[in-house]
Formats: structure tokens, C-alpha cells, sequence
């Protein structure tokens, strides 16, 4: 995907509009340009600041070298975030002002990042679309991306059965940090395909945030759940097949963290199967489409 016409920070023009890649030095400038463009269809959503950007560059690894503004004149019409990891590029964020839609400007926005990472790398560029977003979804299908995953956003009462929770002996259960978890072994090469904001990258750049609990024998842990200060559940595995037995106990010694429910977001189908999550007492909230495209210079 790509159209070859980028420079790396310099604006290329056409009569109406000029596009370029961002710098470090960029942030305000992507800031506003998320107010402007992605804050309209989104006004549930609080306001971008610096402070929450920058914060996505901890978090998510967004790199300002690969996120790009469209503008019109001296004001910004368009915006794509790009976050990168060795792994691949995440489109996280992509908008184009409501005054200056169906122009091209996101289809120019995505084949020039792509000319880009077909050059630099890496290759790999995904996306992660509510599904309730079908002109974002229209996009990425038209510009060679292919869906290959359904992530699902689920969600359990708390409290919810926790009155039949079984007894496991010779077991306890016992608090548990994200260094916790990664010095038994646990945030290895080996961990499932999850979404992004629950990767092992995201999990470590949070971990002063995240705290769990675990069921732990004499000599290992034997599940273990995650969960970040606001309630949501950011991991929840099991390394017993216990039909849920242990997770099922976790979730009951869960504080109640000020809130009706506990919410597991974009839960990609390799993470933890829906039967076991429906086993739990968890039940699907909305769903996610995961896109992913392979860059190419055209």
C-alpha cells in the first residue's frame, strides 16, 4: 500500500493540500490536530492534551516520526497516529476533519505511511476498528487490508456467582505485580496474541499501575489475573485445565474497586477462549475488527 511521495518531516503539496510525517518537537501540532479532526465523531472522549499524548508515547509506543497531518492552508484537516513496535505499526488514531471528508486525505494518509515502513520498517501495519465504525472499517478494506481477528469486549458483574466459588486445596491465593509475573516466566516470547494496549510492552510501561492476584501452589503460579487501577481487566490466564476453577476463584477475591462490573476489553480469540470467559460469567459488550496489511512502495 502506498503511493512513494513522502519525505521524512517535509511537507509535499498538491493545489489544495500538504501532508507530513511529525517530529518529536510536534506534539502541540498533533494535539490540536486531534481536536480538530478525531474530537467531532468522538465527543464522549476527553480532549487530547500534551500531557495525554505523551503519555501514549510511554504506553503504546507512539512515535511521532510515524504519525502524519493533513492540512489545508495553515489548518489541520486530517490525522494519523502511528504506533510502532518491532512487531509492526498500529494505526491507533485516524480522522479527517468533517469539513474535508470523502477527499482522499485518509486514503493518502495511509499509503503514505505505508511507502514509508515499506522502506524503514517494519512491514506489518494493523488496526484495531470498532465495529460499530463501518466508515473506518470501508477505509482500511479499500486500501488492502484484510481482517484477521474479531476482538470481543467483555464483561462480568461483580460479585456475579461468586457464592459457588469451589475450594482448592493446596493452593492460596496470593497479590501479585506485573514484576511478579514476570519473574515466574510469564510475560515471555511465549505470551498469547492480545490486543495492543494489553501487550507485554503496555503491561511493563504500565506496571506501576497494575496490580493482581494470583493462585499459587508450593511450586508455581497457577492463574493469575491483572487488572489497572480504574478496574479494567488487563490479563486473566490460567495455566491449569480446571474448567476455569482457579480464574473463577480470583475474580471473587477481587476488590470491589468502585465499580458495577469488570470490564476485559478487545480479547483476541488466541487469548482465552469464549467458552471459558462465558464460563466465568463474563458476556460480550462489542467487538473490535483487527486489519492488517503488509507496507509496499507502489
Amino acid at each position: 500500500m502506498g503511493v512513494g511521495r513522502w519525505q521524512l518531516g517535509v511537507e509535499w503539496h498538491d493545489p489544495v493540500s500538504s501532508y507530513r510525517f511529525c517530529r518529536t518537537d510536534d506534539i502541540g501540532l498533533l494535539v490540536d490536530a486531534l481536536n480538530r479532526c478525531w474530537a467531532p465523531y468522538h465527543p464522549d472522549q476527553p480532549v487530547e492534551t500534551a500531557a495525554t499524548f505523551k503519555r501514549s508515547i510511554r504506553d503504546l509506543q507512539v512515535w511521532c516520526s510515524s504519525c502524519m497531518v493533513a492540512f489545508s492552508g495553515g489548518d489541520p484537516i486530517g490525522v494519523l497516529i502511528g504506533a510502532k513496535r518491532p512487531s509492526g505499526t498500529l494505526v491507533r488514531r485516524i480522522a479527517v476533519h468533517p469539513d474535508h471528508r470523502r477527499q482522499g486525505h485518509a486514503r493518502h494518509l495511509l499509503a503514505s505511511l505505508g511507502s514509508k515502513l515499506a522502506i524503514l520498517g517494519p512491514p506489518r501495519i494493523v488496526a484495531e476498528v470498532p465495529e460499530t465504525l463501518s466508515p473506518a472499517r470501508e477505509l482500511f478494506t479499500a486500501t488492502g487490508f484484510v481482517e484477521e481477528a474479531q476482538l470481543t469486549d467483555y464483561a462480568r458483574e461483580r460479585g456475579q456467582d461468586d457464592r459457588d466459588v469451589p475450594r482448592l486445596d493446596g493452593t492460596f491465593v496470593i497479590p501479585v505485580t506485573v514484576d511478579d509475573v514476570a519473574a515466574n516466566g510469564l510475560l515471555a516470547e511465549d505470551y498469547p496474541q492480545t490486543c495492543w494496549e494489553r501487550s507485554v510492552e503496555t503491561l511493563t510501561a504500565r506496571k506501576d499501575e497494575i496490580r493482581g492476584l494470583a493462585v499459587a501452589s508450593d511450586e508455581r503460579i497457577e492463574a493469575c489475573v491483572l487488572c489497572s487501577n480504574d478496574g479494567e481487566i488487563v490479563s486473566l490466564r490460567t495455566f491449569v485445565d480446571d474448567g476455569g476453577a482457579r480464574l473463577k476463584h480470583l475474580l471473587s477475591h477481587l476488590p470491589a474497586g468502585g465499580t458495577s462490573e469488570l470490564r476485559f476489553p478487545k480479547v483476541h480469540p488466541a487469548e482465552i477462549s469464549q467458552g471459558l470467559l462465558e464460563t466465568l460469567g463474563f458476556r460480550g459488550a462489542g467487538v473490535h475488527r483487527l486489519y492488517a496489511a503488509r507496507a509496499r512502495s507502489d
